[in-house]
């Protein structure tokens, strides 16, 4: 019985806050790292004041020795905050890859659960014929106006019109909105 990928997915998220917490416990946060340095410093500045009677030569080689001191334990963080970070890069990028992976197979699941293929065919099929119904409403009415303004000597009788003439010769195309009654002549 395999497992439910949301489960997978949670179990994963649980697997990534212990090992930071782990993490957390085993590296030294910014206060600490700067009470290690206060306390090199305040040693190396004990070892000077304890030099200041010594010959000239003997307070530069602690001088060198001390900024030695200094830059060794400046790259020595450094290089232990890069270890750290280059470990926790890798594990986010295996979490992003399971993440990812437990994500297509939701999606696979989902588009299974709900019918895949036929359910999109359908959805498509259903939505051109609702569009193509729209543009044959939207069009006949106006393809119908159209024409009648173009050759109105011929729709106006089938519009419920009458072609009335002019003394001049002319003619135009007289719709009754309401008739008058007929005489029964």
């Amino acid at each position: 019985m395999s497992k439910d990928p949301f489960q997978i997915l949670a179990d994963e998220l649980t697997l990534i806050r212990k090992d930071m917490d782990r993490l957390q416990r085993t590296s030294l946060d910014k206060d600490e790292a700067k009470g290690l340095h206060d306390m090199l410093a305040q040693a190396v500045d004990r070892m000077e004041r304890a030099a200041e009677n010594a010959p000239a030569s003997l307070q530069n080689t602690l001088r060198n020795d001390r900024n030695q001191v200094v830059r060794n334990a400046t790259a020595a963080a450094a290089s232990a905050a890069q270890s750290v970070l280059t470990d926790v890069a890798g594990e986010l990028a295996k979490e992003r890859d399971a993440f990812r992976r437990a994500a297509g197979e939701a999606r696979r699941e989902a588009w299974r659960w709900f019918g895949g293929f036929w359910v999109w065919l359908a959805s498509i099929g259903a939505t051109g014929a609702l569009l193509g119904a729209l543009a044959a409403f939207w069009i006949t009415g106006r393809g119908d106006a159209r024409e009648f303004g173009r050759f109105p000597s011929i729709y106006c009788g089938n519009a419920g019109g009458q072609v009335v003439e002019q003394d001049n010769g002319g003619t135009f195309c007289a719709i009754w909105i309401k008739r008058p009654p007929q005489s029964g002549n």
